[in-house]
């Protein structure tokens, strides 16, 4: 494994924290700017959806670059943003700031996998991916209760520019430690778009939007949702949290092996199967303290062991448009993401808390059928998707 790609994950650490940082300040900046705790959640809504809709379309935009030079203008892009939200003094121009910052994390994430794989043999293809993702997943185990510890001394401006200075040390990394990495063979703009044509790739896609907005229906309200049926509160709620993003961790990493040893398909089918089940049966099973903190290590390592099988699934079936698909991807990521609140929110006001996890659990069943059509259509059609009129650049 190159350490370099290590690298890659320390700049996936920060455009990670760049967009989930505003949920450890969400009470801050909701009392400095005057608005509600609602308005100011909807700065995680703008970041995810700007995110969705940019991902494919920056991908696009920017297939010609040289990879490095694309990665660390990304960071730069994310520096400025959180600078930004820094010094924002009204709501709008904070919104405005999040939008920013997200263009960055939308050009990097999917480069950043990219580059890894190149930077890596294939056999090792998996653990490439789950490294560039660890670096997502500890700015979620560190960053977003790191912003809520910092947030009542430095206040939130505090925290956005300590985020804009981790940018800002990713692209000085990135720039100093990886090597000039080619842009991929050139393909005409109106063409990249037909690899998503591709029912394989759909079925993919669905996949991971189903994925992530059942999961993070629930984790979104997951504080309320223990304190309901475990009745654990406060300080203990941030232990089980802990012991979340501990199996985040460790299944993003196992993921990651898996995926290298068995493939994509067989791992996912396990992990999303496991998924349901945890799902379906978290309100029978979290009724206490350490009972929760077994299922939410549980439900940890199989929700973050999800996403190295299904990109290395996705660089299969083009590698030639790796970069594409991996950005459609995350945008699916994120849409899930932005849905999710919503989701979530309809579904507490309709059928309560308790409802939530087994609903979720019925949203992302159909993913299991969306998996074995998307392994009996990849059967059928083994040679990689296919994409008209490749221009090679001269």
């Amino acid at each position: 494994m190159s350490p370099r790609t290590y690298l890659l994950a320390a700049g996936a650490f920060a455009v990670g924290t760049s967009g989930y940082i505003v949920t450890g300040v969400l009470p801050a900046i909701s009392r400095d700017l005057d608005v509600s705790p609602a308005t100011a959640g909807q700065l995680v809504t703008a970041f995810a959806l700007a995110y969705a809709i940019a991902s494919p379309l920056l991908a696009a935009v920017t297939g010609r670059w040289e990879r490095r030079r694309l990665l660390v203008i990304a960071l730069l892009v994310s520096a400025v943003g959180n600078g930004l939200a820094a010094i924002a003094p009204t709501y709008e121009l904070l919104l405005v700031a999040r939008v920013i910052s997200a263009l960055g994390a939308a050009i990097y994430t999917p480069s950043a996998t990219v580059v890894a794989t190149t930077l890596n043999p294939p056999d090792h293809r998996g653990r490439a991916v789950a490294i560039v993702f660890g670096g997502l997943t500890f700015s979620l185990v560190l960053g977003v209760p790191a912003g809520n510890l910092l947030g009542g001394s430095l206040g939130y401006q505090g925290v956005f520019v300590l985020v804009a200075a981790v940018s800002l040390l990713g692209a000085v990394a990135v720039r100093v430690g990886i090597p000039t990495v080619a842009a991929p063979p050139t393909v005409k703009f109106r063409d990249r778009f037909t690899i998503a044509a591709d029912r394989r790739v759909q079925y993919v896609l669905a996949i991971t939007v189903l994925g992530c907005l059942a999961a993070m229906s629930v984790f979104t309200y997951i504080a309320p949702l223990l304190g309901e049926i475990a009745d654990v509160h406060g300080t203990t709620i941030s232990v089980l949290l802990v012991t979340y993003g501990v199996g985040a961790a460790i299944g993003n990493t196992v993921g990651g092996r898996l995926t290298d040893k068995f493939g994509s398909r067989r791992p996912l089918l396990v992990i999303m199967s496991v998924f349901v089940v945890i799902l379906a049966t978290l309100p029978l099973t979290a009724v206490s303290a350490v009972s929760a903190g077994i299922v939410l290590f549980v439900w940890g390592v199989f929700t973050w062991s999800f996403n190295p099988p299904i990109q290395n699934w996705l660089i299969e079936l083009s590698p030639a448009n790796s970069g594409l698909l991996l950005s459609l991807n995350a945008s699916g990521i994120y849409l899930g993401v932005g849905l999710s609140g919503i989701f979530g929110g309809v579904v507490i006001n309709t059928a309560g808390l308790g409802a939530l996890p087994p609903i979720a659990a019925i949203v992302a069943a159909p993913a299991l059928l969306c998996l074995l059509l998307a392994n009996r259509a990849s059967k059928r059609d083994r040679q990689p998707a296919r994409t008209p009129e490749l221009a090679i650049a001269d």
